[in-house]
């Protein structure tokens, strides 16, 4: 279809229907080429149309995902298919305006509008009156609000067949002794292993989450604070997020630490001593030394006015009189909901003027400018919409830039003043956990790896408890091993009610399918996504510094929203330990191995500019280089997809590198051949040559047999007789005739008698029919270079060829009867 049309000039009657018209199970059985390991087909759709690139084909609602699979190039299509906990929303009342050169009459009715949270939005159209919108339509909407935690397609593999190289957990205490720089022990348990120096302590208190529900089991803090002073202290945290160690530096003793807010009510004036305590021991440089302490920062990550109306319900923020040698710094980072509502204005617009939109139009060139002038579209376009999209991409950049900047600071003195850096927000498992792990990528080069991107996640994001379930809208589970649509908890904002959930996991009431959907969506957002956002920025600034690329990222992404593997389940360590995801689902990190190791080194997660010897140290960008721009790769992938790669280096290298090891496969393939051709050659070459030496033999048998000839005719005519030659006119048996005959008192000149006293017959046969036959009567009793050991033919002469004696005819009693007289013999 023209793609410069609208969706309104559809013709249905050119869309092929294909299904059976009496086995409906055909249909499904022959989506199997298109499906994935247990996956399975709920509901189809056919002769349906994807607006966006208006391709028709086969719609699919399977137990994992939307499948979208080409009517005319029988593939599947990218951009319509999309996993079910990816899509965010879902809308079967579409008002889509048409072209005004197009009429409204043909129009269909049978949209249906999939949002999803990785910035597409696509609209398919169903055959009219058919019942197909709404077969699919029912099965997304249950589909993608699973009531159960197990019903997603996470726990549809055999448990037999999933094999987990190790726990989280262990794989959570391999990192922290890389943190004090010790080797793991190998033959001991987890529970046995002990970890300590001057500083700090490895400490289990946790183990049955008693402590925090929402923290690891293992915990990193001060080695002069006692485990009771950690349950004192956890009291005066939101959630009993007590101050713990994050990241830290033997070398110098700098921590950064991170908690959630303090409880010090409405007029900040609630103190507690194990928490005061346990924040300055963060400072202390050695155990017990009477040197002077290290400067303590507390960041709050939320504006100063947000944080001042938490106290109105028992929260707020430190005071630096509190807690010596302190200073206290608010970044002005927004909530969970601001951030959503940014992130889907920033979709709808770049759906809307993108090369690819979901009303079918290459762009909306009735708002931005003229189609004839596409090449300045906004110089001759609506300068409102200019001003609107730079006010949507500046408050979505300017959310970045704030982590970006926050973040470097946190690098910055913990690098350069060997400072303590405590980090916290409201409930200290969103924008903590985002400033936190960026300031450890910035400050260890070993996070910038592919193994060390793992253990950073592994620790920051999924043991200190960030709420994926929730900030995704999927189910997770409940202490009582029931499962819930979403474990209630303590808002952003600041409800500081007791949470079943967070502190003690109990179990919820029931509640309709309508509201938990609602609350799951009051509660999910984008934190994941813009880390990941930050990281991208960096790689733009320093692309020698990290070991992935961009693709990666994105990747990392769209699995952590499919829900396709277990990590990022459930809310907490101890949720998953409760559902039993880790022996129960796939692991994402060996199917992301097993990827870049079909490809090699030149796999596209490999970032082909790391130089690790570079960028060895600390990562510290200067503020005038912290300008975000928009991540075209995840952004701009569904809308622009030739301007979300166009500019990349990565991508242009690994585009070259692809051409590059296509030509090599077509070089090898051409030196197979040219090898080949030259066997070939070499073996015509030795053929012609054993040719050439078969034509010199006969040559040489020829020349002799032709002197012979010469000395037969001179010893028979040197006897009085006379030489006739004779060609058998038999094309099948052409043999020269040599005959003579010899008469008594004759001239033996005059004539050849036939009926004489003796006659000779001579026969010389072509070469290529002697041959066939050199074993017969004549080569055994009359050849006369025959010897004792048999033929010797090619080494001496044959009587076959070369006009040798083949046969004697002679009358033997007139030969006794013949006198031989002088006159025979003429003069010499």
């Amino acid at each position: 279809m023209d793609g410069s049309g609208s969706w309104d000039a559809i013709d249905w009657n050119q869309i092929e229907d294909p299904r059976p018209r009496r086995l409906g199970q055909a249909v499904k059985e022959s989506m199997d080429d298109f499906l994935l390991e247990d996956e399975a087909v709920i509901a189809q759709g056919h002769g349906v149309v994807l607006l966006n690139i208006r391709e028709a084909g086969t719609l699919s609602v399977t137990n994992f995902r939307l499948l979208f699979v080409s009517q005319a190039k029988k593939c599947v299509i990218e951009l319509g298919t999309i996993p079910l906990t990816t899509i965010e929303k879902l809308n079967d009342d579409v008002k889509l305006q048409p072209l005004p050169n197009l009429s409204d009459k043909s129009r269909p009715r049978e949209l249906l509008q999939v949002i999803g949270k990785d910035m597409r939005i696509i609209v398919f159209a169903f055959l009219p009156k058919t019942k197909q919108k709404n077969e699919v339509f029912d099965a997304l909407r249950r589909y993608t609000k699973p009531a159960n935690l197990w019903d997603l397609y996470a726990f549809s593999c055999d448990p037999s067949t999933i094999k987990n190289d190790s726990e989280p957990k262990w794989r959570l205490l391999r990192e922290y002794f890389r943190l004090f720089r010790k080797s793991l022990p190998q033959f001991q348990g987890a529970e046995e292993v002990s970890l300590s120096n001057d500083w700090w302590r490895l400490t289990r208190v946790n183990s049955s989450y008693s402590l925090c529900s929402t923290y690891p089991s293992e915990l990193i803090v001060p080695r002069s604070i006692s485990d009771e002073d950690l349950f004192q202290a956890s009291t005066f945290r939101s959630g009993k997020r007590l101050p713990v160690i994050s990241w830290c530096d033997p070398g110098s003793g700098a921590v950064l630490a991170r908690s959630s807010q303090p409880m010090v009510g409405l007029m900040m004036n609630f103190r507690n001593n194990a928490d005061e305590k346990l924040v300055c021991a963060f400072g202390s440089r050695t155990t017990g030394d009477k040197g002077s302490p290290r400067k303590l920062y507390i960041i709050d990550a939320r504006p100063r006015a947000n944080a001042l109306a938490n106290g109105a319900k028992g929260g707020g923020s430190e005071s630096s009189s509190n807690y010596p040698r302190s200073e206290v710094l608010f970044l002005g980072i927004q909530n969970i909901h601001t951030m959503r509502d940014s992130l889907s204005r920033l979709r709808d617009y770049v759906d809307a003027h993108g090369s690819i939109s979901s009303n079918g139009t290459p762009s909306a060139v009735s708002v931005v400018g003229d189609r004839r002038n596409r090449g300045s579209t906004w110089g001759g376009g609506n300068l409102n919409s200019m001003t609107s999209f730079s006010s949507t991409l500046g408050e979505w950049l300017n959310h970045i830039q704030n982590i970006l900047v926050g973040a470097s600071w946190i690098a910055a003195q913990i690098a350069e003043e060997a400072a303590t850096v405590l980090v916290h927000c409201s409930d200290g498992w969103d924008r903590t956990t985002q400033l936190v792990a960026l300031s450890c990528l910035l400050l260890d080069p070993y996070y910038r790896t592919f193994s060390g991107f793992q253990a950073l996640v592994e620790k920051d994001w999924l043991a200190f408890g960030h709420p994926f379930a929730e900030r995704m809208g999927v189910p997770t589970v409940a202490e009582s091993g029931g499962s819930q649509y979403e474990l209630l908890r303590q808002p952003s904002l600041g409800n500081l009610s007791s949470s079943p959930s967070r502190n003690a996991l109990g179990p919820s009431g029931p509640s309709s399918n309508a509201s938990a959907q609602s609350q799951t969506s009051n509660n999910s957002s984008p934190i994941l996504l813009q880390w990941l956002d930050c990281i991208s920025q960096l790689l733009r600034l320093y692309p020698c510094a990290f070991q992935f690329s961009s693709k990666f990222l994105v990747d990392f992404m769209d699995c952590v929203l499919s829900c396709r593997f277990g990590n990022f389940l459930c809310n907490s360590e101890r949720e998953r330990e409760q559902s039993g995801v880790t022996n129960s689902c796939r692991c994402m990190w060996s199917y992301l191995a097993d990827l870049r190791a079909s490809g090699g080194s030149f796999h596209e997660h490999y970032n082909p500019f790391y130089d690790p010897v570079k960028h060895n140290g600390a990562l510290l960008p200067p503020a005038a280089a912290l300008a975000p721009t928009l991540w075209p790769q995840f952004y701009l992938r569904w809308t622009c997809p030739i301007e979300s790669q166009g500019g990349d280096l990565e991508s242009q290298w690994h585009a070259t590198n692809k051409k590059y090891a296509e030509a090599l496969k077509a070089k090898d393939i051409a030196e197979l051949r040219a090898k080949d051709i030259k066997m070939k050659m070499e073996s015509v070459k030795q053929d012609l040559q054993r040719e050439k030496r078969a034509s010199n033999t006969a040559l040489a048998t020829a020349q002799s047999a032709q002197r012979e000839n010469a000395a037969i005719k001179k010893a028979i005519e040197s006897i009085g007789s006379t030489i006739k030659f004779s060609m058998s006119g038999n094309q099948e048996d052409r043999t020269e005739v040599l005959s003579c005959s010899l008469r008594r008192g004759t001239d033996v000149r005059d004539q050849v008698d036939e009926n004489g006293d003796f006659s000779v017959s001579i026969s010389a046969i072509e070469d290529s029919l002697v041959s066939e036959a050199q074993g017969d009567h004549f080569c055994e009793s009359l050849c006369p270079f025959r010897t004792r050991e048999g033929c010797r033919w090619p080494d001496a002469p044959c009587a076959q060829l070369g006009s040798q004696f083949v046969g004697l005819k002679a009358n033997y009693d007139a030969f006794d009867r013949l006198s031989i007289q002088d006159c025979y013999f003429g003069p010499e």
